[in-house]
């Protein structure tokens, strides 16, 4: 465990264990995820479920600690379908700026959230780390770690299909580390017809473009229409071993950021 400590899970620990921590280290990680629906394979939580065992398996492997897991996110798009717990952008961001003030008042300053829920919550972790760090506190260093774009070799070297919303990769990194959450016997084949149903110009696979993509927000009413299912494209080729090759790649990738990060003397959060 960190330094010695019970847990790599600052909910885990007493308070003096984190003062002793903050001795020898100021990194923490912050799991962002959603609680909203995955189709009829996947739990609803399995955005904030990849997020914590990224998180967990990068402190473990790299000595640092773990923030609480953040569960809800920007989901609105997803609020047509039972379950699903959604905040505002701006209430996500305004979550986001609380916990860093709370974590660099403590002497925490570099603050890496490790995002779960890809693109949909990256408006509101990107705009509030920004502006925390431009108009509150410059001497505080902050990342966001999000799959969409730190998993795209790997990313593309094992998936067999688009990789969107409910897909192969997402199912199967959840399945590696939680096979007891998925729904096997319900992965999907299907696809969402996105040119016809968000033009030519959306971007069905997360991980590569292969044309020019704009971005076109969606209702959640128009989602339960063109999705009905929950699920954008296949996950029928996921597999917990494809969800180890994904998710043991990005912890190493993580890790190795960690210990950059433990030596830089650049400019931006010189000296910390």
């Amino acid at each position: 465990m960190t330094m010695n400590l019970p847990s790599v899970w600052l909910q885990d620990l007493i308070w003096e264990d984190v003062e002793i921590y903050l001795k020898e280290s100021n990194i923490i990680l912050c799991p962002v995820g959603s609680t909203e629906q995955h189709g009829p394979a996947g739990p609803l939580g399995l955005d904030a479920w990849v997020a914590i065992a990224l998180a967990e398996d990068a402190a473990k492997a790299a000595g640092v600690l773990c923030a609480p897991p953040l569960w809800f996110g920007d989901s609105s798009h997803h609020m047509g379908f039972s379950g699903t717990i959604s905040l505002r952008t701006e209430t996500l961001m305004a979550v986001i700026q609380d916990m860093g003030r709370s974590l660099a008042k403590h002497g925490f300053r570099k603050i890496l959230f490790i995002n779960g829920h890809k693109a949909a919550n990256l408006p509101a972790l990107q705009s509030a780390t920004k502006n925390l760090r431009e108009f509150e506190m410059p001497g505080v260093f902050f990342a966001i770690i999000d799959p969409m774009k730190m998993g795209k070799k790997i990313a593309n070297e094992i998936k067999e299909a688009p990789e969107h919303h409910c897909g192969e990769l997402e199912i199967a990194q959840c399945w590696y580390k939680f096979p007891q959450l998925i729904r096997a016997e319900r992965l999907t084949t299907g696809q969402v017809a996105f040119a016809e149903t968000l033009s030519p110009w959306f971007q069905e696979d997360l991980f590569s473009a292969t044309h020019e993509v704009i971005d076109i927000p969606w209702t959640s009413a128009e989602q339960r229409t063109f999705a009905p299912t929950g699920s954008f494209t296949p996950s029928a080729k996921a597999s917990p071993e494809k969800g180890r090759r994904y998710h043991e790649y990005m912890v190493e990738q993580i890790v190795a950021f960690i210990n950059w990060l433990r030596t830089y003397e650049g400019p931006i959060g010189k000296g910390l």
